[in-house]
């Protein structure tokens, strides 16, 4: 294992943690992400699923302190109210416009 999905890893587990210790880490055939589930009755979250690229842009962010941050207080606030959270989101437009029938914005291009 590289220094860096080390890195990835312990910033996941970091990340995660404020939910509390219900979490545990899942085994993914996906290697592009990391899985987590949570056993907790008193919460609606059930999975989380991170982006190894996205915690590793976050590790060389300047700014990756303010936005690890506000990724925390978002999960916290996910864990009532979501069954998933996914970082990065998805973007919300081209879900629209997929459904919609059109092309999405990358493939217009």
């Amino acid at each position: 294992m590289s220094t860096k999905a080390v890195d990835e890893t312990k910033l996941a587990e970091e990340i995660v943690g404020v939910v509390g210790t219900e979490v545990v880490r899942v085994c993914s055939d996906d290697r592009e992400s990391l899985r987590f589930a949570i056993r907790s009755a008193a919460m609606k979250l059930r999975s989380i699923v991170l982006n190894r690229a996205s915690l590793r842009r976050l590790l060389l962010d300047p700014m990756g302190e303010v936005k690890i941050a506000y990724l925390k207080r978002d999960l916290r606030r996910a864990a009532a109210q979501r069954a998933e959270y996914v970082y990065p989101r998805k973007s919300a437009v081209a879900k629209v416009r997929t459904l919609a029938g059109t092309a999405p914005l990358a493939a217009a291009r």
